[in-house]
């Protein structure tokens, strides 16, 4: 870093010096050549030619005065006119700066005016013209970055419209039904009534996700945290999960190490593992095998989760934890959530200095969960 900017400093240093040479050698032709050189006795009738013509003075007057302002004061004379010659190429010197002021000036203006042409400026401010360039394409980015979140957001406004609008229409209408034939028979009014509380439950689901990541995004901290025995956590989901996966036909093998322990908030963990446990039902074929390993790696232990489903393309396997990304518009109907899940999951990862990430192979697709072990008072 201390040798970014070698070369416009011995251009200025250059600049300086040619200027002090500059004034010095004027300073000597004036001495040499027109006080004491060769242009001393033209110099000196031009002084008393004016002196005689112009002011009226007697010959012998002006070669007074010739004597006591020019020949007795030739050192001040040379000294002011030194100092004068330098000032005026020191004014010079500071015009060559002011102009590389002018162009830093000018190149910052074409950021902020968000030209897509890479900033160009003289080989002096190369360093300066790099850094420049690098804030160009980190602005650009992030306005891409913006530009896209803002249309996902657009597109997931759509969505949630397109699937609340569903159930909420089926809940009025079975509801309405209810309401206007109080002589339903029995099995039918239970049957009205479970397919509305269905509904109501799916709408549910679809507005917590989405004011859980409003929250995340609001409330970026961790929460408490607090030393979390990991095993027993994964293998109570598992437990917890049994209804799900009979009723879609599925097997859970359930691999864990004993004694895992991290650090952090038990109810976003869990909020973690949840989520992506519930991706991997609604994603696995029937019948299939969902498979959670969990082991200590080093310093971190990691958490996988597979499932046999469908596969992810793998271009879109870096953006699945976006938020507001979603793999196709029929995502949420098919599943019954807002496809925020995993957006959820990531957020919570991050804040406790893990990292989640997604391997799919066509048959099999594998979220890979790392988070820092705990050992006894260390994160």
């Amino acid at each position: 870093m201390k040798g970014k900017y070698t070369r416009l400093k011995l251009k200025m240093l250059l600049v300086v010096i040619v200027g002090t040479l500059i004034a010095g050698a004027a300073g000597i032709f004036l001495l040499e050549v027109v006080v004491d050189g060769v242009l001393q006795d033209p110099f000196a009738r031009f002084f008393l030619w004016a002196a005689q013509t112009l002011f009226g003075q007697s010959p012998e007057d002006a070669a007074h005065l010739y004597q006591i302002l020019i020949r007795d004061n030739k050192q001040e004379i040379l000294t002011v006119c030194i100092m004068v010659l330098m000032l005026i190429a020191f004014y010079l010197a500071m015009g060559r700066f002011t102009h590389w002021l002018e162009d830093i000036r000018a190149a910052t203006r074409r950021l902020v005016e968000e030209r897509e042409d890479p900033v160009v400026l003289p080989r002096e401010l190369s360093p300066i013209q790099d850094d420049l360039n690098v804030i160009r394409r980190q602005l650009a980015a992030r306005e891409r970055a913006a530009q896209e979140a803002e249309q996902r957001r657009g597109d997931l406004v759509a969505f949630l419209a397109h699937d609340l609008k569903t159930p909420l229409t089926s809940v009025v209408g079975y509801l309405t039904l209810l309401h206007d034939d109080p002589g339903l028979a029995p099995e039918q009014r239970a049957k009205f009534t479970g397919i509305a509380l269905d509904k109501a439950l799916r709408l549910e689901e679809l507005l917590g996700e989405f004011f859980d990541i409003t929250k995340m995004d609001l409330d970026s901290g961790a929460g408490e945290k607090v030393p979390i025995q990991l095993s027993m956590l994964l293998e109570q989901l598992a437990d917890e999960f049994y209804p799900l996966f009979a009723e879609k036909n599925l097997t859970c093998v359930a691999d864990i190490q004993p004694h895992l322990v991290v650090r952090g908030d038990p109810d976003k963990l869990a909020r973690v593992f949840d989520n992506v446990l519930r991706n991997a039902v609604s994603y696995s074929i029937p019948g299939g095998t969902v498979d959670v390993v969990a082991k200590a790696m080093g310093s971190y232990t990691e958490i996988t989760i597979q499932d046999e489903g469908l596969e992810i393309p793998e271009g879109e396997l870096a953006n699945i934890f976006e938020k507001f990304y979603r793999l196709d518009a029929a995502r949420s109907t098919r599943t019954g959530g807002a496809g925020l899940g995993l957006a959820i999951a990531k957020e919570i990862v991050e804040l406790h200095g893990g990292s989640i990430r997604c391997e799919s192979n066509g048959k099999l697709t594998s979220f890979i969960i790392s988070l820092p072990l705990y050992r006894g008072g260390k994160a």
